[in-house]
């Protein structure tokens, strides 16, 4: 097994979905959140950040085999979302992907390409996605050397302040179309998500 986890972060608070919860969302027929820790479950551990309990996205990991990482303070941003997570992951650990949980097209050989990219370029110190034409996107894998920096983020900005930082160590992933950067925040979007991949079908 390998000795990167997953970091799924899935405390935030969809609202911009007025009302809905967009991780609950049904594609495939189960909750979109189950679906994104089934497809990390095939790639690494998983270690999900997630809203304090009683909360319905406990209910939609039920019976998975994973670490819950519950984020009291889950309202100060996604770098509490980190922090929090980052308290679950052994000190062994060579490195983290940093997995969002609303990215509806990532696939489960994205995520093993990012972690394969780790083994063959070792000397950068972050592999993330990116679009088939280089744009950059997620996952984002992070090396073991970087897990104080991010132990210390504050705000909703994420780790985009260490990317820039390290943007001379960082190794593009190109994945299939819009896979690293394709996420849903609103109804509509949704609605139009759920449209065009039915029309694919």
């Amino acid at each position: 097994m390998t000795q990167i986890p997953i970091l799924l972060l899935a405390a935030g608070q969809s609202s911009r979905m007025r009302g809905q919860d967009k991780l609950l969302q049904v594609v495939d027929g189960k909750p979109l959140l189950r679906r994104a820790a089934i497809i990390a479950q095939q790639a690494a551990p998983v270690i999900v950040a997630l809203p304090p309990a009683p909360h319905p996205r406990h209910q939609a990991l039920d019976g998975l085999d994973l670490c819950m990482a519950e984020i009291p303070d889950a309202h100060k941003g996604m770098s509490a979302s980190l922090r929090g997570a980052l308290a679950h992951v052994s000190p062994k650990a060579t490195a983290v992907m940093v997995l969002l949980a609303d990215l509806p097209d990532i696939t489960s050989d994205d995520l093993k390409a990012i972690l394969s990219a780790v083994q063959s370029h070792p000397d950068k110190l972050i592999w993330r996605g990116a679009t088939e034409t280089g744009k950059p996107g997620h996952p984002v894998v992070f090396d073991h050397s970087l897990f104080g920096h991010l132990k210390r983020l504050s705000g909703d900005q994420g780790a985009q302040s260490i990317v820039r930082a390290c943007s001379d160590n960082v190794h593009l992933v190109p994945l299939p179309d819009q896979n690293a950067l394709l996420d849903l925040d609103t109804p509509e979007e949704w609605a139009e998500w759920h449209k065009k991949r039915t029309a694919k079908k």
